[in-house]
């Protein structure tokens, strides 16, 4: 079906502008913008009405998976008859297989996989195939090998209403889909039978699917059901997709990818022969020789993807992999948008990915314990993403040089397409900056904050190291409820910790360089920047704008800048936020518009944070030595559970912990 947005707000401010602006944009062939929207803007609404206006299929790229699950509840809000999906890495815990020549250190490869995102990840894949309706949030997970969209498309089961089936037939072709069989528990990705009725469940589904047979066993019946509720509905056929997302093409004969495999690592040892390197030649040998005898036996072996090229006979060394970029590809041509949400951090991140990658896996290669195929499964480079992508959208509130002059139409045309969205539908405007000195700063501070606890407004305060946010934090404690927001909280934790804050259990909230971007806090009426005249990308042009933004939610929004002296990164963006301030004030004058603050409800979050200690304590204290062998096993299961569940919720320490504790059990 087409796009429909459903909502009750209607285009205000800048956004009918910019709404029609990008849209004839798109359709003169004007295939890259910017969006320059500030902060509070409505750029998603914007994006939405975009969308609903071209009908195109698109991807939203967003640089972290915090920001991307946002962006996934709105859309879902907005579009909810079409179909929006969550594309982010699905690796709760993820320690990548590398070695370290100076210590002579090879850390193996050790992951634990979210099943939820896992499945929301086929949900993807599946839903492409399902028609251009589609809306994607993704991370730079979308720039990783997936395996060719074709292989994909083509190992489905297709399955209608009369269809005849021999039931050995049907069970070969689930099984050759990844689903496998089960008796006992079912679950997602598998089968069971019970009777004359086959049911189904979808890797990538919260429903399964019942076949019901007749004597002559043709499909009589095809039923949708909700495995909680039972809830059915009656289908006249139903498409089954893959339950991986890598599939390799039909008819793989593993005795030619073997001898192939056996060919190019006698072709590797020779080589380190030559060189003299006997420990990796033998080293060599030995990784591959186990690794193939593991996937004859098993059909898999931690690392397969360092062979994935042998599995993809169309692929050549040295190709680009095929990533969730080339289905929008293989399905729509170039007839698709792209949107890379916070371009100027998004941008350089996707950008950097190739290059991380290659470090890790030339020190593999180079000592013995990868094949050169390692290298072909990686990150697309820049210049291979970008021409994957003929139609941009870049959304930044402070977009980098890069992305205002990729928009120029041709090496003549000397006006990039910039949008500016300035105005808010709320005709707030930006927050007034103030520059005081250094000197007396944490009483002024102090005064600052007290005024703002009187009229139950909240306060953002940024230092510039970790230790001093510490110790500020611990300081403002004796006086206000203040919290502290750094990188070694877990990603739910800190979205507890703004979530109390908007509720009013705090009244300030220290940090470095986590309250930038993607921030929505209505209650934020004043952001103090400490040492805001040092040099530096915290306190760049860019970042200070990106802060300051943090209190333009508020009607009584203020910033404050402690410095001794004005650097050039602080008058750049003084002068840029003066400049949207006239405009806006200007426009709120000839509409006699009266600014309101944002009132916002706090959202539900993608994934709730459950409890842990109570379930986890007594199982990390028991007494193992007092186990009996099958229950040391049965301890071993528990504690792998938990270990899921509390990777599953960003609590990795947690899960080390309990990882230790397993190997512990092991060793008995």
């Amino acid at each position: 079906m087409p796009f429909e947005l459903i909502s009750d707000m209607i285009p205000a401010g800048d956004q009918p502008a910019a709404i029609d602006k990008l849209v004839s944009n798109l359709n003169a062939g004007h295939n890259k913008q910017v969006l320059l929207g500030v902060t509070g803007s409505g750029k998603t609404f914007t994006i939405a009405n975009v969308i609903q206006k071209t009908q195109l299929p698109t991807l939203i790229i967003s640089h972290n998976k915090t920001l991307a699950g946002q962006l996934y509840q709105e859309f879902k809000e907005l579009f909810p008859k079409n179909k929006v999906s969550y594309f982010v890495s699905y690796y709760d815990y993820y320690q990548p297989e590398s070695y370290l020549p100076a210590s002579d250190t090879y850390i193996a490869k050790e992951v634990e996989i979210n099943d939820l995102i896992d499945k929301l990840r086929l949900e993807t894949t599946s839903n492409l195939f399902s028609g251009p309706d589609n809306i994607v949030i993704a991370s730079v997970s979308c720039i990783y090998n997936v395996g060719d969209p074709r292989n994909f498309s083509g190992r489905t089961l297709n399955l209608k209403i009369g269809d005849l089936w021999n039931r050995r037939t049907l069970f070969e072709s689930l099984v050759s889909l990844y689903y496998t069989r089960s008796e006992m528990e079912f679950k997602r990705a598998q089968f069971r039978v019970r009777g004359d009725t086959v049911e189904i469940w979808p890797a990538y589904a919260d429903w399964l699917i019942a076949l019901d047979f007749d004597t002559a066993n043709k499909i009589k019946k095809i039923i949708q059901r909700n495995p909680f509720s039972g809830t059915e509905f009656n289908l006249s056929d139903f498409i089954l997709y893959p339950a991986k997302q890598f599939v390799g093409g039909q008819g793989a004969d593993l005795k030619t990818i073997f001898k192939k495999i056996r060919s190019d690592c006698q072709k590797q040892m020779t080589i380190f022969k030559s060189q003299n390197k006997i420990l990796e030649a033998h080293r060599l040998e030995q990784r591959v020789e186990y690794d193939l005898e593991m996937l004859s036996e098993l059909g898999y072996v931690n690392g397969i993807e360092n062979y994935s090229i042998y599995f993809e006979p169309e692929r050549i060394a040295g190709s680009p992999p095929y990533t969730l970029v080339d289905y929008f590809h293989h399905l729509w041509g170039d007839n698709f948008l792209t949107v890379i949400d916070e371009s100027h951090v998004t941008v350089p991140q996707i950008g950097g990915m190739f290059l991380g990658d290659l470090s890790r896996k030339t020190n593999l290669v180079n000592f013995g314990f990868r094949l050169l195929s390692a290298f072909d499964n990686r990150p697309l480079k820049w210049a291979e993403f970008y021409s994957r992508i003929p139609k941009v959208i870049y959304a930044s509130a402070t977009p980098a040089p890069f992305e205002i002059n990729d928009t120029r139409h041709s090496a003549l045309d000397a006006e990039p397409k910039i949008i500016e969205q300035i105005i808010r539908p709320t005709g707030l405007i930006d927050p007034p900056v103030t520059v005081k000195p250094s000197t007396g700063q944490i009483p002024d501070l102090i005064s600052e904050i007290q005024k703002r606890v009187d009229h139950q407004e909240r306060t953002l305060v940024l230092t510039l190291t970790k230790k001093m946010a510490e110790e500020l934090s611990g300081f403002l404690s004796k006086t206000f409820k203040t919290a502290y927001l750094h990188a070694d909280i877990e990603t739910l934790d800190r979205s507890d910790i703004l979530d109390k804050l908007r509720g009013g259990d705090f009244d300030v909230l220290v940090g470095i360089n986590l309250l930038r971007e993607g921030l929505d806090l209505p209650e934020v009426s004043l952001v103090a920047i400490l040492d805001a005249g040092l040099p530096g990308f915290l306190r760049s042009r860019s970042s200070l704008i990106q802060i300051m933004g943090r209190a333009s939610r508020h009607l009584n929004g203020q910033v404050i800048l402690y410095a001794d002296t004005v650097s050039d990164a602080m008058r750049g963006a003084i002068s840029e936020v003066n400049r949207r301030r006239i405009i806006q004030l200007k426009y709120n004058q000839d509409h006699h518009l009266i600014p309101t603050s944002i009132i916002k409800s706090i959202r539900p979050r993608l994934i709730e944070n459950p409890v842990k200690d109570i379930a986890v304590s007594p199982l990390l204290d028991l007494d193992i030595s007092s186990l009996t062998p099958t229950m040391r096993q049965t301890h071993i299961k528990k504690l792998r559970k938990e270990m899921r569940t509390a990777a599953f919720v960003l609590d990795f320490e947690l899960a080390i912990k309990i990882r230790d504790k397993i190997r512990e059990v092991e060793v008995l």
